[in-house]
């Protein structure tokens, strides 16, 4: 038999068949397969995408790049957001083309995408665009990227609660190929009921690669018959009231997607129910992530689909985690003694079951845990978690939880040795996870080495993006802000202090992206602050992608000079480059970097609003550019002597470098610095 001739596109070309695809590729292809779903049924449409970049998103944008003629063939648009909120603005526009004359399409679906303190920053345009409603041939998938453990964040986050607050439903794929099943059930939930509908995505599914399944008849849709929608549909319309709209969401268009999840069985009973032949007494409902943790801890623990049988013990996969069916969780619930609920973070199904099974009787009527064991919530020391809602969810964790739980009412030797084997396991790898922690640092060359270090007696504020680290160096550097807040805090804090003068640090991205609104709060509060705006070329933490609209260092001077900012200097390791017709606003200098310490110095003395323009480019995209030559390499590399070298570290205290590293010789320990 001859193997099957593999192609890189095939992720974005074949119609049919297994496809290796990582998930971000997955993200990618999905309006792909909508589009083609659409012309398959006769409907004209077209796909538009639009977000803001971030960990564990953070190569989406990169990824849909790539994928131009894949994505241009199936008219779908990729628009990348200024930021989260805007593209989400657009997203809602997309729905409103019906409202204009001469539309070219039958509808735009749109998927918006971003990281978890995006969706934030979102739910004031999330909460005005799901009440106004979709489209009938449009719909909306809203991408969340969450990262828990806030290892590529500022801080720590959860989608779910922002967007049910928010009125849209949540749907939690486990892995990549829920995100393209889950991800066209959202689209066509989203027509159906008039929603916008959420997609969950993590770290570990969204950073991984799998094998996936491609059919244009998976899944098979199906629309429900048991709900009646109302005579003038749940679709978006003007002119529509605001009480209009609040009546539809609450009253139709949440309840219709729940319709949507039973009649295509989002939610699903995995094993045990019918025909058990022990009586089930212990039931786990999981969902997304926290359902591939829960089927490594039952296989950890060496209990498989049989063994479960003869446990007494059920488990029901929840593909919307917010609404709840309760149809589906009513029949899972019924004779149980007990459900552990395994999800992720803060409780958003626990609390719904608990809701549901209230009214029930309390001889029926199974009792619940999943964050806290019997003993509840808010009676109980606070510390007393069952599955922690703090950092992540590990398949030990949650092995943990299972096993305490199955000893209540059943004994198993082989289960409490497996469980003390993962204890084992855990213990050995705390010991060796001690002994290499490293704080991450500035890359060799990164021109943040030298631009976030202030003047003594001074101090900065921290933001978002690389130069963070800084709040870990020596470099009386403290707390961050959210994205686009640099700085604002000093607004609250100066009158109240005897500090005089702060400086703020904040890379270009985010100036593009809303940071310029905090440079104006500060020129209008009077505060004297100096704003290092650190540009380097690159949206370097995320991949090395370009601004999202034009950018360069004049026109920064010139928007900032029209913002009413005092003093402008441009700072650079090239100042020959600008000549004298460079476009600067009037009165800004340029200096060479080396005077960095004396310019800081003079900045801290004026009065009011200044900025030092940072102008450097990234050392990790110099490095991917020259490897595409599309950068100049250096005629002149810096070298170390070994034989004059005392060995004396100065070297590596001054740069701050990465790339100083020390060589062992036959007179001592010397420095070197690596080419590479």
């Amino acid at each position: 038999m001859s193997l099957a001739r593999v192609n890189l596109d095939d992720k974005y070309r074949l119609a049919r068949g297994r496809v290796f695809m990582t998930g971000v590729q997955a993200l990618a292809r999905l309006p792909m397969l909508q589009r083609e779903r659409d012309a398959a049924a006769g409907i004209n449409t077209a796909g538009f995408v639009s977000g803001y970049r971030g960990s564990p998103l953070a190569g989406l944008d990169t990824a849909l790049r790539q994928a131009k003629p894949q994505l241009d063939a199936h008219h779908i648009q990729f628009l990348p957001g200024v930021n989260e909120d805007l593209a989400a603005t657009a997203c809602w526009g997309t729905q409103q083309l019906h409202l204009f004359p001469q539309p070219k399409y039958d509808g735009v679906f749109a998927l918006w995408y971003g990281k978890g303190p995006g969706v934030d920053r979102c739910g004031d345009v999330f909460r005005h665009a799901n009440h106004a409603g979709t489209a009938r041939f449009g719909g909306v998938l809203a991408v969340a990227g969450d990262d828990h453990a806030a290892r590529s964040s500022a801080v720590a986050h959860q989608t779910e609660h922002i967007f049910s607050a928010c009125g849209i439903p949540v749907l939690a794929p486990a892995g990549i190929q829920d995100y393209l099943d889950l991800g066209l059930h959202g689209w066509a939930m989203s027509r159906y009921a008039g929603v916008w509908v959420a997609l969950k995505t993590t770290s570990d599914t969204v950073e991984s690669s799998a094998t996936v399944e491609l059919d244009p008849e998976r899944p098979r849709i199906v629309l429900p018959e048991d709900f009646a929608l109302p005579p003038d549909g749940v679709h978006l319309r003007w002119p529509d009231p605001q009480p209009a709209q609040e009546y539809r969401i609450q009253e139709y268009k949440v309840y219709a997607a729940l319709a949507y999840c039973r009649a295509n069985r989002l939610d699903h009973l995995v094993f045990g129910g019918a025909g058990e032949a022990v009586a089930a007494r212990l039931g786990i409902v999981a969902c997304g992530k926290a359902y591939l943790d829960v089927r490594q801890a039952l296989d950890d623990l060496g209990i498989d689909e049989a063994s479960a049988a003869a446990i007494g013990l059920r488990l029901y996969k929840v593909g919307m985690v917010w609404p709840l069916e309760a149809a589906g969780m009513r029949e899972f619930a019924r004779g149980l003694e007990e459900i552990l609920v395994v999800e992720e973070k803060r409780q958003i199904i626990e609390y719904q079951l608990k809701e549901e099974l209230y009214n029930w009787r309390e001889d029926v009527r199974p009792r619940v845990v999943g964050k806290y064991d019997e003993h509840g919530e808010w009676s109980e020391h606070h510390g007393r978690w069952l599955l922690p809602p703090t950092g992540e969810l590990t398949p030990a964790i949650v092995a943990r939880a299972i096993a305490s739980r199955i000893a209540r009412f059943h004994d198993s030797e082989r289960i409490r040795a497996r469980m003390a084997a993962l204890d084992a396991q855990e213990r050995a790898a705390a010991v060796s996870h001690e002994a290499v922690v490293r704080l991450p640092w500035f890359c060799p060359g990164c021109p943040h080495s030298t631009s976030t270090r202030v003047p003594e007696g001074s101090r900065a504020l921290a933001g978002v993006g690389c130069h963070l680290m800084a709040v870990w160096m020596k470099r009386d550097t403290l707390m961050w802000t959210h994205m686009g807040g640099e700085g604002a805090t000093w607004l609250g804090l100066a009158r109240h202090t005897g500090t005089r003068h702060v400086f703020a640090n904040m890379g270009d991205g985010t100036y593009f992206h809303s940071g310029i609104l905090a440079i104006r709060a500060a020129v209008a509060a009077g505060v004297s602050i100096t704003y290092k705006l650190l540009y380097n070329d690159a949206v370097a933490m995320t991949g090395g992608q370009p601004l999202d609209g034009p950018l360069t260092v004049p026109q920064l001077t010139r928007q900032i000079a029209a913002e009413g900012v005092g003093r402008i200097v441009v700072m650079t390791d090239e100042p020959e480059k600008y000549g004298r017709d460079a476009g600067f606003a009037p009165g800004v200098e340029v200096r060479p970097r080396e005077e960095l310490d004396r310019i800081q110095r003079e900045l801290r003395e004026a009065p009011g609003v200044t900025v030092l323009v940072y102008d450097q480019t990234c050392a990790a995209e110099k490095r991917r550019r020259r490897k595409r030559g599309a950068f100049p390499d250096p005629a002149r590399r810096v070298f170390i002597n070994e034989r004059v070298c005392e060995g004396c570290g100065d070297c590596g205290v001054k740069s701050n470098c990465l790339a100083v590293v020390p060589v062992e010789t036959e007179f001592g320990r010397k420095r070197a610095i690596d080419q590479s």
